[in-house]
């Protein structure tokens, strides 16, 4: 039996544009014994509805949510106006805010003449109201269209729930498209993904094969091209496509061949439609191109600004260095210079060459130089990065708060859209942004329209690590691009005469490997093994190191691949036994085939900057109830990211998963106290240097590395990684042309 409550509406606390409310609701009744105490009291509700009108009886269906941060609440996620029934019911609903101007005595005596199926006989003939004395012919004709469109609505939210929509879903169509839903659903159901993100073109796509629709439909093949499209450049990392590229993964989703000239026209319609732009024989999604546009065009104006000189500032610096016990190099002084007195810097290096070391000697010489108050400097200055880890390290190294950008922008998870924009731009004035080698060119385009159009920025990040998941390769393309002001740094930085690490990392860089990559180091170890030992090598490996007393909390171990013998789904299995094995004073659960059990190490998925944490953030489950013992009533696991605990109901699983052994990919923006790293054939088609290299580069303390020598060496040279198709470059050359011809 569904949970319900049944009452009044009360109060609107929040409304989105798409319908999603929290509000006061009134009980008056309810099925499920928790709630019971609510009975005549107000309860917290949040959910997606196409209309509520207050102080109206409504019956909500839905579950009981105790949420971390807003407290007790009713989710809903069905509900229904309360049918009114008896004299007293049918008088309440005709004198209520649906028929404005219809009030208690008109209600009154237009159920004592048409009687109690009053709604029924108007609904089949309005004429009817004639015999309702006195009733003007402006307030019958208003009482029977208010009538219909309540029973439309009605009616078009169970039509949608029947073709195979949430509830969630059909709200918000008919949110959008209100009494236009049918013929929309007739004409064109993909339009809808053009107005509702959260409602994916596979189920659009499901749901119009069930209707009937031809598989070469043109609005279905149009659509079918866009959705390859956005698939295609997120997988690969490419701003833009060729036709021969799109037409393939087209006739693949479709399963049949297209016509040469019939996709042609599908796509020149997209191109008439502005869905798509075509630059030579470059077809780029609208939103895309436009972001690679901006982020030239503003970067370049920024660059073209004049610079700022300030007089001693070399004798600023070594002030500095003798307050901080540091000395700085001559191309650390030349990125700190550089960063105050040009508009936009880019400062870059590999691990161990200072490039966190100088954010603070920036931020307080800003603060000298402006003579700020450290209120005022927080105004001013703005420390960025991509990721809470990210922010998190920022912080730590500078000592001063960081963000991610999202939160900077004041992401809204409801709209997908940032409150900070040019329309509303940041108050800030100098912006550094860390990690910049993981942001996509959709997110710096966000970023740089949050900005003045005279922010200083200064972009830090490694040339050589691995490019961002979403599309561009932005950090390379500005560096290539020869005309964004850069710093290169170069020199190395040991704790010691035996640390290797970073010695490592530069020669996987320069492919310069030595034979010392097999020597034991204070901070460096290569265990060989053959590929098919690798489980049990790490197995023993693991268990030495606990034995020792590392805190499996600050080891972590990567590979390149998910699947196989020596992926990260197989091995996460085995690592959770040694790490955390089963213990009877533990609770868990399983998920799919998956089994979580608290002290287990998780990875984040998915952003969820609401709860401030990111994709690849690392978590440790700190408390699991079953759905029996839960106050929801539904399985819960609470998962504690670096002091922040987050709940997380079962609808929720899916979004982070066993992080003993995580993705290379997954590590970016993070550092780890100690990283193993298993190395084999098997991983073969993964294995190219830049991968390795962001690899080795996680390491702050120890790095071991398990598996083949060989393999090691194949990684280091392979330099063949896919080489993403990006116009960054063309769009920086553009706009430096139309400049030179005026």
């Amino acid at each position: 039996m569904k949970t319900y409550i049944r009452g009044i509406f009360k109060k609107i606390i929040f409304k989105s544009d798409r319908g999603y409310i929290i509000g006061l609701f009134r009980v008056k009744e309810t099925n499920d014994e928790n709630l019971k105490d609510y009975e005549n009291k107000t309860i917290t509700f949040t959910g997606y509805f196409h209309e509520l009108t207050l102080e109206e009886k409504y019956v909500f269906y839905g579950e009981i949510v105790n949420h971390p941060k807003y407290g007790f609440q009713f989710n809903v996620t069905e509900y229904e106006r309360e049918k009114p029934t008896g004299k007293e019911g049918l008088v309440e609903f005709l004198s209520s805010d649906l028929f404005p101007g219809v009030g208690e005595k008109l209600a009154i005596s237009i159920v004592d003449t048409l009687g109690l199926d009053a709604l029924d006989k108007i609904n089949k003939d309005k004429s009817v109201l004639n015999l309702v004395p006195k009733l003007s012919t402006k307030k019958i004709d208003l009482i029977y269209t208010n009538l219909l469109k309540y029973n439309e609505s009605s009616n078009t939210i169970i039509y949608l729930s029947e073709l195979g929509f949430s509830m969630k879903d059909a709200l918000s169509i008919y949110n959008v498209f209100k009494n236009n839903t049918k013929n929309i659903i007739e004409n064109n159901i993909y339009i809808i993904g053009d107005f509702i993100e959260d409602i994916s073109f596979l189920k659009l796509d499901e749901i119009a094969l069930k209707q009937g629709i031809k598989e070469d439909d043109k609005n279905r093949v149009k659509s079918t091209i866009i959705y390859v499209s956005k698939n295609t450049i997120f997988s690969n990392g490419d701003t833009y496509l060729e036709y021969i590229d799109i037409l393939k993964n087209v006739e693949l989703y479709l399963k049949t061949e297209l016509n040469s000239e019939y996709f042609s026209e599908c796509l020149e319609e997209l191109l008439d439609e502005g869905k798509l732009i075509k630059v030579d024989e470059c077809y780029y999604l609208t939103d895309v191109y436009t972001s690679e546009k901006y982020v030239a065009y503003k970067l370049l104006g920024l660059s073209s600004l004049e610079n700022k000189k300030y007089k001693d500032i070399e004798l600023s610096i070594k002030k500095f260095e003798h307050a901080y016990g540091i000395i700085y190099n001559d191309k650390q002084k030349e990125a700190i210079i550089k960063s105050l007195e040009s508009n936009v810097l880019i400062i870059t290096g590999g691990p161990g060459t200072g490039k966190t070391t100088i954010i603070k000697a920036i931020v307080e010489l800003y603060k000298t130089i402006n003579k700020l108050s450290n209120e005022r400097l927080l105004e001013d200055v703005a420390l960025l990065a991509p990721t809470g880890r990210a922010s998190k390290r920022m912080s730590e190294q500078s000592g001063l708060p960081a963000s991610t950008i999202h939160r900077f922008l004041k992401w809204n998870k409801e709209t997908d859209e940032f409150a900070v924009n040019e329309d509303n731009p940041a108050s800030s004035k100098f912006i550094i942004v860390d990690e910049v080698s993981m942001i996509d060119i959709s997110l710096l385009s966000s970023l740089l329209r949050g900005l003045n159009n005279n922010i200083h920025l200064v972009l830090v990040g490694d040339y050589n690590q691995l490019p961002s998941v979403g599309p561009g390769e932005v950090l390379k393309d500005l560096i290539d691009s020869d005309v964004i002001n850069t710093v290169h740094l170069d020199a190395l930085y040991r704790q010691d005469e035996n640390s290797y690490i970073n010695i490592l990392a530069q020669e996987i860089k320069d492919n310069t490997l030595s034979d010392s990559f097999l020597e034991q180091k204070s901070d460096y170890t290569f265990l060989k093994c053959s590929s098919s030992s690798i489980k049990e090598n790490l197995k023993v490996l693991s268990n030495k190191l606990l034995e020792k007393g590392y805190d499996y909390k600050k080891v972590q171990i990567m590979a390149p691949m998910y699947h196989g013998e020596n992926g990260i789904d197989n091995l996460n299995i085995t690592l959770q036994e040694i790490f955390n094995p089963f213990d009877i004073s533990k609770n868990e659960l399983t998920y799919g085939d998956v089994t979580y059990r608290e002290n287990d190490k998780v990875l984040q998925l998915v952003n969820m900057p609401d709860e401030n944490i990111f994709n690849g953030d690392i978590g440790i489950i700190k408390k699991i109830i079953p759905a029996a013992k839960s106050e929801s009533k539904q399985n819960e696991i609470y998962i504690d990211f670096d002091d922040n605990l987050v709940r997380f109901e079962q609808k929720d699983f899916n979004k982070f998963k066993h992080g003993y052994i995580i993705s290379i990919h997954k590590s970016q923006g993070s550092e780890f106290d100690t990283v193993i790293i298993p190395i084999c054939s098997s991983y073969k088609r993964m294995l190219y240097r830049k991968l390795i290299y962001t690899a080795v580069t996680r390491a702050k303390r120890k790095l071991i590395i398990l598996g083949e020598a060989e393999s090691f060496i194949f990684a280091v040279q392979n330099n063949n990684e896919y080489k993403r198709k990006t116009s960054l470059l063309n769009r920086i050359n553009e706009i430096l042309y139309s400049e030179t011809k005026k």
